[in-house]
């Protein structure tokens, strides 16, 4: 999943835009984001990235009862380029969690100085765009507004779109759908070369060392959660949560 999935949205999110939207210009691309992607040593790996396991998962069947296999991942990566020096990439991954979805979001970074703070004080929140993948593909835009007659007082809003109410009726292909279509076709664009594939593997390798390697075993998560509680920690050295907004509607989410 990190390898090949979250690798894959984090070079479209972060990659130049291609000369054109053709195969090679597209891929040529994505490689280059992923060149500039910061190398692990042992050590660092230890510090930006957490394993876990599912409490459980031995239980499960034909599943060694020493098993060290990891069925969940978090990583903050960095892309050591001019557009995105300096600015964390965080990814997570895991089974059994509190809800199969699939999410990008993107946090606004605040000015180095604003004149506007919340009503207790606070500094006014960043905006943040979320893609939604899967389910309910659309996109959410949360941002801060000034309430009407209350002084400097801010809320957060959000302006939503989804392809199920915007085109209803209308069949949406699945994601497998689309691949198995541009097979057929001949279309490689969305599919990727050896490079890439090698690219990802030597910048997830040092989260393949045995965990003797890296001194550490998966951290137990309980079933139905979100993951470990040593991924918060990982935000947290930031000052950073976890941000979900895709899955809720109107303002639930904010």
């Amino acid at each position: 999943m990190v390898q090949n999935h979250l690798l894959q949205l984090l070079t479209m999110v972060a990659m130049e835009p291609p000369v054109s939207l053709d195969a090679d210009s597209l891929r040529d691309e994505k490689v280059e984001m992923l060149r500039a992607i910061r190398r692990w040593t042992p050590d660092e790996a230890i510090q930006n990235t957490v394993l876990g396991q599912y409490r459980g998962y031995l239980d499960e069947t034909d599943i060694a009862s020493d098993s060290l296999t990891a069925t969940y991942s978090s990583l903050r990566l960095f892309v050591d380029n001019e557009r995105w020096n300096g600015v964390p990439f965080y990814l997570r991954t895991g089974k059994a969690m509190a809800e199969k979805v699939t999410e990008i979001v993107i946090e606004f970074r605040r000015p180095d100085h604003s004149m506007f703070a919340s009503s207790d004080g606070k500094a006014v929140k960043p905006n943040v765009l979320s893609l939604c993948l899967q389910p309910d593909e659309g996109i959410h835009l949360r941002f801060e507004v000034k309430v009407p007659d209350q002084g400097m007082t801010h809320q957060s809003k959000s302006m939503e779109f989804h392809y199920e109410s915007a085109f209803k009726g209308q069949a949406i292909p699945e994601a497998y759908e689309r691949l198995l279509q541009d097979a057929l076709e001949g279309d490689p664009a969305l599919f990727i070369r050896s490079d890439h594939i090698e690219e990802g593997w030597r910048i997830v390798g040092p989260l393949f060392q045995g965990p003797d390697d890296l001194g550490r075993r998966p951290a137990i998560y309980e079933p139905g959660s979100w993951g470990p509680e040593a991924a918060d920690a990982l935000l947290s050295q930031d000052d950073r949560i976890w941000n979900r907004v895709c899955g809720f509607h109107g303002d639930a989410g904010a």
